[in-house]
């Protein structure tokens, strides 16, 4: 069997039925391959995209997903989708294609070391020989799917790929457990027994280890109100009385003193990265237990007085199991953090001419269905998001982690719908990040993926002009494109997209509506005020 069938067919034994990607003369027997085997390829327009196209369809489903690159170029645009999901613990599969071993050395066309991508995938496997590509590529499939999660390249030198060779068969992987009694258990067990203000920080590791239920059930079991990370958004309803906001650069004091208030704070599926806790700035209680797949995060920014290495979703089912049940006023705290923050978002609704982001968000998830899968971009405007924009499900919001690409809304977008066809996927973006993957709007209208796309536009990158004239003196707007404006609509429908504008709530709640009935992907242009207050400032004020 020639090489490239052989890998084509143990992605698909792996669970792979979709790849993303931009093809060139050296990935052409893998394209035939796939072609041939029912997978379905979907080419983007840039490589930067590829990697962010397979991260969404990894973040909304649990499931690996596939890219494959041309070598140099190619596979150092996709590096960084891969960093992201690197931080977001997501399992991809990176097929990349190399310089052929002899010319390797001698500067052969599009040729990088192979070292180049060790820091930014979780493994970096190069296929030496012909006969051992697909044991590689199981490894790499039980790598990427393995706690902690994450990307790993392969590299398959291009001359290899048409060799009719006989595959070396590898042993058969024996899955390992983290079953064992932990006895920092126990302990953990001891601390929140005796709190009598219990809290509990939930990370992204809860949707890596599909912990969501756990999360829910030991929550309401002792009574403990839920702040999220900024990854963690989505694994804890935030309609759940328990609910009470999302540690990240728009935390207003009254969230984080949930956090700091607490005796005895449970921290499980986060590493507490400077992102979301603003370089470890908040005073966490000194009884604090972290559970982390990662042995290096512990001690990381906090010192706990009880670490686990271990699984979120088993490390809370024995929570669970091993504590008894019970009452304090943990609905009463959660409830006083939303309350705080209702009043900051209230105070932005207003009767200008231009809606503030708030309004807008507001809107968005009043007319979305509650089921829909929303993918943020990063920016300024993801920190209105994250804390204006409630999530509901696991795997129904889609936004990068501490890596913060900006040009991810979009292609993530992609990727959700092409997991999850028959759910409607709503893609939210500010302007300055859609245009670093617009071009990834022709790819909807090309590969007929219906998503639809909303982009805010103030003309600027508002947060860091925000910055540059309050501690810089420079001029408001100063990193703004106003006298440049883009008709985001025109150019959707360039592309091969209905274009629509909506510039009041009953508008976006109108063609939000039209967007979900009709036929292909939408674009919705919507004009906020570029001067409202970026929510880093707005919402971490003290009154």
């Amino acid at each position: 069997m020639r090489v490239g069938d052989a890998v084509v067919k143990t992605l698909a034994a792996g669970g792979i039925d979709a790849v993303f990607g931009i093809p060139g003369k050296q990935t052409l027997p893998l394209n035939q391959a796939m072609a041939e085997n029912g997978i379905r390829y979907v080419v983007a327009r840039h490589e930067t995209a590829v990697s962010h196209q397979a991260w969404g369809y990894a973040e909304t489903t649990g499931r690996p997903a596939a890219t494959v690159v041309i070598p140099g170029p190619g596979d150092m645009n996709a590096m960084n989708g891969l960093k992201n999901a690197l931080n977001d613990c997501t399992p991809l599969v990176h097929i990349a294609v190399e310089t052929e071993p002899e010319v390797r050395g001698g500067d052969g066309i599009h040729e990088t070391p192979p070292d180049t991508y060790d820091n930014v995938v979780k493994a970096n496997l190069l296929v030496e020989t012909p006969q051992s590509a697909v044991a590689v590529v199981e490894r790499a499939l039980e790598e990427a799917t393995s706690h902690p999660k994450g990307p790993v390249r392969v590299g398959i030198p291009k001359n290899f790929l048409p060799m009719d060779v006989t595959q070396a068969t590898a042993d058969e992987v024996t899955e390992t457990t983290t079953d064992r009694e932990n006895p920092s258990l126990d302990d953990a067990v001891s601390l929140l027994a005796e709190a009598e203000r219990p809290a509990i920080l939930a990370g992204g590791g809860i949707r890596a280890s599909g912990a969501s239920t756990s999360l829910k059930e030991l929550a309401a079991h002792i009574d403990a109100p839920v702040v999220t990370t900024y990854k963690g958004k989505g694994t804890f309803p935030e309609d759940h009385n328990l609910s009470a906001g999302v540690l990240c650069g728009g935390t207003s004091p009254e969230v984080a003193a949930v956090l700091e208030s607490a005796d005895t704070l449970l921290a499980v599926g986060t590493d507490f990265d400077a992102v979301a806790t603003g370089k470890w700035k908040h005073d966490f209680p000194e009884k604090l237990i972290h559970v982390t797949y990662h042995a290096d995060d512990i001690g990381t920014g906090y010192d706990p007085a009880v670490g686990i290495v271990g699984d979120a979703d088993r490390t809370l089912r024995a929570l669970v199991d091993a504590l008894p049940a019970k009452h304090s006023d943990g609905a009463e705290r959660a409830s006083t953090a939303r309350a705080a923050d209702q009043e900051r978002f209230d105070a932005l609704v207003n009767d200008s001419d231009v809606l503030t982001s708030v309004e807008a968000l507001q809107t968005i998830r009043d007319g979305v269905p509650r089921d829909a899968i929303v993918t943020a971009d990063a920016g300024g405007f993801r920190i209105w998001t994250l804390v204006a924009f409630p999530a509901y499900d696991a795997r129904s919001y889609v936004n990068p982690g501490s890596w913060a690409t900006m040009g991810t809304g979009l292609p993530s977008a992609i990727g959700a719908k092409v997991a999850n066809p028959e759910r409607d996927v709503v893609s939210l973006n500010g302007d300055g990040g859609l245009m670093m993957c617009i071009h990834e709007l022709h790819t909807l209208a090309a590969e007929a993926i219906d998503v639809t796309v909303v982009v805010f536009t103030n003309h600027d990158y508002a947060i860091i002009s925000e910055e540059a004239a309050r501690s810089y003196g420079l001029s408001d707007g100063a990193y703004g494109w106003g006298d440049a404006p883009i008709d985001f609509v025109a150019l959707a429908e360039s592309m091969g997209l209905t274009g629509r504008r909506a510039e009041t709530s009953t508008e976006i709640q109108a063609e939000l509506d039209r967007a979900r009935t009709s036929e292909g992907a939408t674009l919705i242009e919507i004009p906020t005020d570029p001067y409202e207050p970026q929510a880093s400032e707005w919402m971490t004020k003290s009154d």
